[in-house]
C-alpha cells in the first residue's frame, strides 16, 4: 500500500502526462499503472510503490470548492495557504489511511483546516473516500481510503 506520495495538479494535463510519462518511465524506472493523456488522472509506480500521481486541477477544484488557479509558482512570497495565493497549489500530498473520518478529525485537532470534509468519491473508485485539508503552513493534503 502507498502510505504517502506526491500528486501534481495539472492545468495542461496532456502535456504534463507526456512529460512525466517520458521522464518517469525512461529515467526513474517507473511504469504507468493507470490513466492516459486524456486524464483526468494518472499514476506511476516503481517496485509496487507510488512514485507520482497526476490529477487535473479543475477536477480537484470541483471537489474542494476552491478555485485552484492555473499559474502555480506566481504567488506572492510569505503567504501561508493556497487560497491566499489565489489557490495556485502545484502539488498535494496524499496520505492513505484506514479511516478517513478519524484521520480528518486528528488532523483538524492538530491544527489542520478542513477544505473538503470526508466523503465518498465513487467516481474515483467504488469504495474511495477522501477529505482535503491544509496543514498549518497552508500545504494541501488529501486523506484517502479504498
Amino acid at each position: 500500500m502507498d502510505a504517502l506520495y506526491p500528486r501534481v495538479l495539472a492545468s495542461r494535463f496532456a502535456e504534463c502526462f507526456r512529460f512525466y510519462d517520458g521522464l518517469l518511465t525512461a529515467v526513474a524506472g517507473a511504469h504507468l499503472v493507470k490513466g492516459d493523456e486524456a486524464g483526468p488522472y494518472a499514476n506511476w509506480d516503481r517496485d509496487g510503490e507510488a512514485v507520482l500521481a497526476l490529477l487535473d486541477r479543475e477536477m480537484l477544484a470541483r471537489v474542494t470548492g476552491v478555485a485552484l488557479g492555473t499559474a502555480p509558482g506566481r504567488e506572492s512570497h510569505g503567504e501561508s495557504d493556497g487560497e491566499s495565493r489565489g489557490g495556485r497549489d502545484g502539488t498535494m500530498l496524499v496520505l492513505t489511511v484506514d479511516d478517513v473520518d478519524r484521520a480528518a478529525a486528528v488532523a483538524a485537532a492538530g491544527g489542520g483546516r478542513i477544505v473538503a470534509p470526508p466523503g465518498a468519491r465513487p467516481e474515483w473508485g467504488p469504495t474511495c473516500r477522501t477529505a482535503h485539508l491544509r496543514d498549518p503552513d497552508g500545504n494541501l493534503l488529501e486523506i484517502q481510503s479504498y
